[in-house]
């Protein structure tokens, strides 16, 4: 490896992660726990796992991918238990597959306790600095060079740069470069990357205003207290352990017709409609602003006070995020009910910043053209935390595992949200800033927040990102559902137990088959016949699931061993596409540009009709033929 002039070797290392945010603890953490020497940089050591928005971690789809994280041994569920100051289970009265787990957190504890961790991760080695560019040579990244001279010599290179890149905050007419949270933006490294020639999309995001604890009048607000039945996310954590945490209220308010008249009067020193914001912001988080236009038939905007942290006088106006002038900020919060006397400790604002078209991007998340180079977070066009900690612990995986010989760790639309998330990344491409839904997943009563252990830690254990400790104790809580199961389909209710649970008299009735009306619960058949076996809450929970919505989950299995059927007729990356006739030009310029891996991912693209898919069927069969005539 050539050194830039000036420069200094300061160190070998396997991987290198480039950013302390979500994806990068989790890419830096994954490779370490597999085995590779990793470095983590961070422009700041101070604020690894910043929260710069919202203070708080999971909500409808992201629940899931913590889960998902944490079944492959990552770090999010686990300091979000350390963390919490509240937690619910959002849509408990709606369907298991839409259920999710939302937690506030304290943010200066969980920066902490991120850094303790990340500390404490054997393999890992942190150093605080600014990467101002890659050193690739040969079409291969092989090391990271430093804005103060250091160089740093690797094999594979993570970048989860996050909002930082280019970044710039905008705050009515006023605007400077800046990253989140008023830290230093990467302004060397987004330069770099546009000089290598990468695609690159230009996104905006933005945040509430802070509001001074003293100023707010709770009294007339709707108070919004969390489950004290000790909730949590991570599967090593016990309900005993997040009982002890304390919990803080949220309260609810309410826009009104002169809170939107002050917008509406001020939507000319907006920069969202004054042209001064250039990126394409989230659709599925509007700012105020945009709310107000977009629906002005709404008379109010529900919005909620969450708190910062137990330390904190802060409090975060959820839903109420802006780009208008500080004043005018002021001006109508305080048409609010309970926010008449409000002072602003942090003004919301808004943030442009840089980030990759991941369609450039292998199924692995390393780049097509650049080997070793990986990228994970809201660099590959996402928004929120939970979906950047997905993302950087499958880069991260996938970095150590190149690095080590090993397969790579892949997974479909029908094993996991995280699958969901990047196949739609990767075959489609961003507009604006990806958010997840369980809406987005055929299989989403298969792919639920309660399983994903059962779900994702085989293939976690044999990638090293887990220990055999941990997936022998999945294997033991998956017999026990099993037999379980097993039992109540086998067993039928005695006299006693049919007249307890106002049953008819029918011969062929199981407990199972009880158990599967709507006013029978697991409590009331373990009641009438306890399992010989000592079942933990999570087991009985797994059987109660799979039995009462049995006729469900086998139509979805059936579905997805259909899915799968196409998944695993692969294409591979050397197909020559310019050969096969009957294909559509735009079928020919789109395979030619996402490389799909089987036919599956070929037929999820846009532009890719069914006919299309039909002429590869065909082409895949007579390529077959051919191998075998010749074997």
């Amino acid at each position: 490896m050539k050194l830039p002039q000036g420069a200094y070797l300061a160190g070998e290392y396997d991987v290198i992660v480039v950013g302390g945010g979500h994806a990068g603890c989790e890419a830096a953490a994954a490779a370490a726990r597999m085995g590779t020497k990793t470095l983590l940089i961070s422009m700041n050591l101070e604020i690894l796992g910043l929260t710069p928005c919202n203070p708080s971690v999971g909500g409808p789809a992201k629940s899931t991918l913590v889960r998902e994280v944490d079944a492959c041994g990552g770090v999010i569920g686990r300091i979000a238990d350390q963390s919490q100051i509240q937690i619910r289970l959002l849509n408990s009265s709606k369907g298991v597959a839409v259920q999710a787990l939302r937690a506030q957190i304290d943010k200066p504890s969980y920066m902490a306790n991120m850094k303790r961790e990340m500390e404490n991760t054997p393999n890992l080695t942190l150093r605080q600095g600014e990467v101002q560019s890659l050193i690739i040579e040969n079409g291969r990244v092989c090391g990271v060079h430093l804005a103060a001279g250091a160089v740093f010599a690797c094999r594979a290179v993570v970048l989860t740069c996050g909002t930082y890149l280019d970044g710039r905050v905008v705050i009515g007419e006023y605007s400077l470069p800046s990253g989140p949270a008023g830290y230093p933006p990467a302004t060397r490294l987004g330069e770099f990357m546009r000089d290598l020639g990468l695609e690159m999309c230009r996104f905006k995001t933005g945040t509430p205003a802070r509001l001074d604890e003293k100023s707010i009048d709770f009294s007339v607000m709707q108070r919004q207290d969390g489950d004290l039945s000790g909730l949590h996310f991570s599967y090593l954590t016990t309900r005993e352990q997040a009982k002890k945490r304390p919990m803080l209220p949220c309260w609810l308010s309410y826009t009104n017709q002169r809170t939107h008249e002050v917008i509406r009067e001020n939507l000319h020193r907006s920069p969202l409609f004054s042209g001064i914001i250039e990126g394409i912001g989230p659709r599925y988080c509007p700012s105020i602003e945009d709310k107000v236009v977009r629906f002005a038939d709404r008379e109010a905007h529900q919005l909620f006070l969450e708190p910062e942290g137990l330390t904190m006088r802060e409090y975060y106006v959820q839903g109420m995020s802006s780009s208008l002038p500080e004043e005018v900020q002021l001006q109508f919060l305080q048409t609010i009910k309970g926010l008449e006397h409000c002072v602003i400790v942090r003004p919301a604002y808004a943030i442009e910043y840089d980030c990759l078209q991941p369609t450039q991007l292998k199924f692995t998340l390393e780049h097509k053209e650049i080997a070793g180079l990986f990228s994970a977070g809201q660099l590959n066009g996402t928004s929120g935390y939970e979906e950047a900690a997905a993302q950087g612990l499958y880069a991260g995986a996938n970095a150590a595992a190149s690095c080590l010989g090993k397969e790579p760790l892949l997974f479909d639309r029908s094993e996991a949200l995280t699958g969901v998330m990047l196949d739609d990344l990767l075959t489609k491409g961003v507009q604006e800033p990806y958010r997840l839904f369980t809406s987005l997943a055929e299989y989403r009563l298969l792919l639920r927040q309660d399983n994903a252990d059962l779900r994702l830690s085989e293939k976690a254990y044999k990638m090293g990102l887990i220990d055999e400790a941990r997936f022998e104790a999945v294997c033991r809580k998956q017999q026990n559902i099993t037999d379980e199961i097993e039992r109540l389909e086998s067993t039928r209710p005695d006299s006693v137990s049919r007249e307890t649970l106002q049953l008819m008299p029918k011969g062929d009735l199981t407990f199972a088959a009880a158990l599967r009306r709507q006013d029978i619960s697991y409590e009331m058949i373990k009641a009438l016949t306890p399992p010989p076996v000592l079942l933990t809450e999570d087991e009985e929970m797994e059987a109660e699931l799979e039995i009462k919505y049995k006729g469900y989950i086998e139509k979805q299995k059936v579905q997805a061993q259909k899915f799968l059927r196409l998944e695993h007729l692969a294409l591979g990356e050397n197909i020559d596409y310019e050969e096969i006739r009957g294909l559509s030009n735009e079928a020919r310029q789109k395979l030619i540009k996402f490389r799909p891996l089987s036919i599956g991912q070929a037929s999820r693209i846009t532009g890719i009709s069914p006919a299309d898919i039909n002429v590869l069927l065909i082409y895949l069969e007579a390529r077959r033929r051919k191998e075998q005539s010749n074997a």
